[in-house]
């Protein structure tokens, strides 16, 4: 029997390669960086299955160019806002993702952001490495306790959820909005219910946990970072889209709040000579939420699984929803 043709649209660890090439004729695409729009739609031509990436964008032109035999795409990410599902779903092409496996690595890396930003971490490396550090003073780099401080968490689903059984090893007060979740559903997550403007004016940390929508697209934006205290700290390890950027580098710059931590920006990557880049309070990292070995292992694994079954006509075992 002539076996299934795919595309996979870069490395991915051999917990989930090493499954596909043994059951599909495989392409994978072997560059450090995404394949370009027009170079993925050639790749995908007579594709039976797509195993692709958040860089890649996934949209009915490109489902067109693949042909009607395309059966399956599984995305190794949580998210899947760069596929276009009502294209999919009007050409009945299933969409997997690899929700769940990812939640304590990317809490983890919250938190981690959450600690660097309060205790102002990055800024001390580099006083060190500016020659700064001549002796210990009462009044250098101080930062912000957790102990008794406010934790606002903007999104309480999974990945909000864990980090908030976080803070509360770090005996802070939780707060929490989240528009799906009833005040019932919030306080049985470990959190007080409150409304986001509530949220920005009480806390002393934000962390951003939302999914990206129209809504919530710069969902922090001037106002947002307006309504917040000077001495508060912003967390966000979500999508980038969800920060205005622009807004946020005027806010730090100004004193509008103390710090940002992002995991995420917009655009991402971001530019090595941005000029947020250039301030003492910000801490932004590459995108590594789900960067530990074990998560990223399941996740392949899990984006293999998703698309073999997709390939012998069976449902997928992590599909993403239906609206």
């Amino acid at each position: 029997m002539k076996r299934p043709r795919v595309f996979v649209s870069r490395v991915i660890p051999a917990a989930g390669l090493v499954k596909v090439q043994a059951a599909c004729e495989t392409e994978v695409w072997p560059e450090r960086l995404p394949p370009p729009y027009d170079v993925l739609r050639e790749k995908v031509r007579g594709v039976d299955g797509l195993l692709c990436l958040l860089t890649d964008r996934i949209d009915g032109e490109l489902m067109d160019a693949a042909g009607p035999q395309l059966r399956v795409i599984s995305q190794i990410a949580v998210g899947y806002d760069n596929i276009d599902l009502a294209a999919a779903r009007q050409r009945g092409i299933p969409v997997g993702h690899t929700p769940g496996v990812l939640t304590e690595a990317t809490a983890d890396l919250a938190f981690t952001l959450l600690l660097a930003g309060a205790r102002r971490i990055v800024e001390g490396v580099q006083y060190i490495r500016d020659g700064k550090w001549d002796t210990w003073e009462p009044e250098t780099l101080l930062g912000a306790d957790l102990s008794g401080a406010t934790l606002g968490i903007i999104g309480l689903g999974r990945i909000g959820q864990a980090m908030a059984q976080r803070a509360g090893g770090f005996n802070l007060r939780i707060i929490a909005c989240d528009p799906v979740l009833s005040d019932e559903e919030i306080r049985g997550r470990g959190a007080e219910p409150v409304e986001l403007e509530d949220l920005l004016r009480q806390s002393d940390f934000v962390s951003v946990h939302t999914p990206l929508t129209p809504e919530t697209r710069h969902l922090i934006n001037a106002d947002a970072l307006a309504a917040m205290k000077p001495t508060a700290v912003l967390v966000n390890s979500a999508r980038g889209p969800i920060v205005d950027l622009v807004a946020l580098e005027a806010a730090l710059r100004q004193g509008q709040i103390a710090h940002a931590a992002l995991d995420v920006t917009d655009p991402e990557p971001i530019a090595a000579d941005h000029p947020i880049l250039s301030l003492p309070n910000v801490t932004i990292v590459p995108h590594i939420g789900s960067a530990s070995v074990r998560t990223r292992d399941q996740m392949a694994g899990i984006a293999a699984n998703n698309l073999l079954a997709g390939l012998r006509g069976e449902p997928l075992p992590h599909a993403v929803p239906a609206d």
